[in-house]
């Protein structure tokens, strides 16, 4: 119990004195976590807003992959990357390897698949019924599209929130695809492994106290910002 009192305290020491590293460590997995959050969900939600809108060929297999890749392990994620990005891979020559835009992207490949799988599960589980609604009312197709999206928004709250675990809480193929390198590709994830491989374990408490602090962080405004729509669109409801 007492390593776990002495990571806490550490944690708040590193904080509060604003140790330079760990200040670095923590803007990089936050430039990192939060961009290929932003891509997935520029890939994810109207790509899975689509799948599930459209009847499209072969769409249950589409959908049937994408919740494969839902669970693609990490380490595999960071293993193709890896392949894509070394010199002698297709994109060997832009030397991307061991940076963290190398980092970013093997972060996309595993977030993009729930943002997408599960933007497509909360669209189609209000599909018809939004839909029948909408069109009773005089909607169009393309309004009755945008309500059921916009119905849909808590499950596609819920998936960028999925999403972000996913990413922030990653270690296998940013280590893999970004080295682990000190003030260039360390982020708060690898440094926890190590430390705890120095045996420096309260470091390593303290470390991912700041790692669940800034998710819980995040969370919090994702979900605050998905109130103050909801709030919004009731407004405009009753005026």
């Amino acid at each position: 119990m007492e390593i776990f009192v002495q990571g806490f305290k550490e944690g708040l020491y590193l904080i509060w004195q604003l140790d330079e590293e760990i200040l670095q460590v923590t803007l990089l997995s936050l430039q990192v976590s939060l961009t290929a959050l932003i891509l997935s969900a520029i890939i994810g939600i109207p790509s899975g807003a689509a799948l599930a809108l459209k009847n499209i060929p072969g769409k249950r297999i589409i959908l049937n992959i994408i919740y494969t890749l839902m669970g693609l392990p990490p380490v595999l994620a960071g293993l193709l990357v890896y392949l894509f990005l070394t010199y002698r891979g297709p994109l060997g020559e832009y030397q991307l390897l061991f940076t963290p835009t190398a980092m970013v992207i093997a972060q996309v490949l595993l977030a993009a698949p729930i943002v997408c799988g599960l933007t497509a599960r909360a669209v189609m589980a209000l599909n018809q019924e939004v839909y029948d609604t909408a069109a009773t009312l005089g909607a169009s197709r393309r309004q009755a599209a945008r309500t059921i999206i916009r119905e849909s928004r808590i499950g596609i709250v819920a998936a960028l929130s999925t999403a972000l675990g996913r990413v922030i809480a990653e270690v296998g193929a940013v280590m893999l695809v970004g080295g682990n390198i000190r003030w260039s590709t360390r982020v708060l994830t690898t440094s926890i492994v190590l430390e705890t491989r120095m045996g420096n374990f309260s470091t390593a408490i303290a470390i991912g106290i700041i790692l669940l602090t800034i998710s819980f962080l995040i969370n919090m405004f994702i979900l605050t910002l998905e109130k103050r729509t909801f709030r919004y669109d009731n407004t405009i409801q009753i005026t």
